[in-house]
């Protein structure tokens, strides 16, 4: 089967929207599977629905990547976008020609491509997801180098490129899962003006002519598909070889932080699509947190205590769900500062994304680090609606006390895997955590439920705070361990209903 490049797209018989040749507007460091089911995705909606007219030329941001690859495919690559949306399973093809080209800037014809770039007339935007070690200030980096070798020292190589050629300034979206991710990219661009002793009319120019906007990312993207026997099916249904292939889930949102003339720059509200230019990111992050991931951590320990293995199983189980909800829309929702619809909308998207039936999202690798989790992801929304409410909320407090006999369900070892317990359908389990919180729990597996629950509510280094001072909580949750050990987990959701 051919490879798939545009003559070989025009013999499949493809009838989608294709568009072969655009100005290259964007310059974007990062080419893997997050970044091309959602950046490139959405600027290829954009070409369709709102006549943008550009193209992303990608940059590897490390020396192995997929350059090669992608410039063997002109750029080409099948994008499926797959989950439930409105209750309804979606299954939705699409073929991305948004990108002209890839980079390995670690080859001299490559580093001097991407210097040609940085002083076109044509390019506005600067993409980046490098992982969150990717905005790390390196001091070994010389302005010298080619290239240098972190991120932030490329970009600043770029811009200083384009400053010298007097271009304009350039928007730079930062995607990382990192707080603040492009005021902390600025901040380490601003580190190698100091370092390289560059102009101060060049620094003016980072600070003032280009716009670094944080970014909110949030779609699950599982890349690759894994099996190969559907992927011959994928590929005698397109009519094409795709090495590129790439899977993400249906709901996605960019919420981007910047001035608000950007809105009318980006060719996202014209597009319709989900990409709001808003003036702080911080309470949309304080929403996933808090309802997304949130949600995980406040149900699968329990729910994998009562014999559930997968997310989409608990889902399709009405008080596992029922727990879920209600934790989510009278507990969690009534503490955040955006609009109540907004986060309604935005929670029952979150049922959908966890009834997906394309992910088997194993509830033993969400348990990892549930400490950290819990105090990060559900405490804040704890404390918080106690202090509206003036009562403890049931939902977290069950899950708090999920929280502990998850930890604590007959302990049988502690070993170099981690802590080994049994759940009660009988098969042992491997709880992982810091080494000091599985130490912790291992040093109380003789405890009774009263003493245990007490020696983690005062752990200070698990919570910063002592917890037993929290009017009523105490009693509350060695109430709900002894429900969940003596009747069940599900049992135990079933009585906050």
């Amino acid at each position: 089967m051919e490879l798939l490049n545009y003559q070989t797209l025009k013999q499949s018989g493809y009838q989608g929207y294709i568009l072969e040749s655009a100005p290259e507007k964007v310059l974007q460091f990062g080419e893997g599977n997050f970044l091309r089911a959602f950046v490139n995705y959405w600027f290829d909606v954009a070409n369709e629905k709102a006549g943008w007219n550009g193209k992303c030329v990608l940059v590897q941001p490390i020396a192995p990547g997929l350059a090669k690859l992608i410039n063997e495919q002109e750029g080409l690559y099948t994008l499926y976008l797959r989950g439930r949306e409105n209750g309804e399973k979606v299954d939705r093809k699409r073929v991305i020609s948004s990108v002209s080209r890839c980079l390995n800037p670690y080859e001299q014809a490559d580093f001097d491509a991407m210097m040609a770039v940085a002083v076109s007339d044509d390019l506005e935007y600067v993409v980046s997801n490098t992982t969150e070690a990717g905005i790390v200030y390196d001091p070994a980096c010389q302005l010298n180098h080619t290239p240098a070798a972190s991120f932030p020292g490329k970009l600043t190589q770029v811009l200083y490129r384009r400053w010298q050629a007097g271009k304009p300034g350039l928007v730079i979206l930062s995607c990382e899962l990192i707080d603040n991710n492009g005021r902390e990219l600025l901040k380490c661009v601003n580190q190698y003006v100091d370092q390289w002793g560059l102009e101060d009319g060049f620094r003016k120019y980072v600070n003032e002519d280009c716009t670094f906007c944080s970014t909110l990312v949030d779609r699950i993207v599982p890349g690759r598909v894994k099996d190969p026997a559907e992927v011959e099916k994928m590929e005698r249904e397109n009519g094409y070889h795709d090495e590129l292939i790439d899977v993400g889930e249906v709901f996605g949102v960019w919420n981007i932080e910047g001035p608000a003339w950007l809105e009318d720059k980006l060719p996202f509200r014209r597009a319709g699509v989900n990409c709001p230019v808003v003036p702080d990111v911080t309470p949309y992050k304080k929403r996933k947190v808090r309802i997304l991931n949130g949600a995980h951590t406040g149900f699968v320990l329990g729910a994998y205590l009562a014999g559930f293995d997968i997310v989409r199983d608990c889902m399709q189980d009405g008080t596992v769900r029922g727990f879920m909800n209600k934790m989510l829309y009278e507990e969690v929702i009534p503490t955040l500062p955006l609009d109540k619809k907004d986060l309604e909308d935005f929670a029952g998207a979150v049922q959908d994304r966890f009834n997906n039936p394309f992910v088997d999202h194993e509830l033993m690798s969400i348990s990892l680090n549930s400490t950290s989790k819990w105090r990060a992801r559900n405490m804040p929304s704890f404390l918080e609606y106690i202090e509206k409410a003036g009562k403890l909320p049931p939902c977290l407090t069950m899950s708090f006390a999920a929280y502990i006999a998850f930890f604590s369900s007959g302990i049988q070892a502690l070993n170099g895997s981690g802590l080994v317990c049994r759940r009660p359908k009988g098969n042992e389990y491997v709880c992982s955590d810091d080494r000091w919180v599985l130490e912790f729990y291992y040093g109380h597996r003789n405890d009774s439920a009263e003493d245990l629950v007490h020696a983690v509510m005062a752990n200070q280094r698990m919570w910063g705070r002592d917890l037993t001072q929290v009017d009523g909580f105490e009693e509350a949750a060695v109430s709900g361990l002894k429900l969940i050990r003596e009747q069940g987990a599900k049992a135990a959701y079933a009585a906050c209903l």
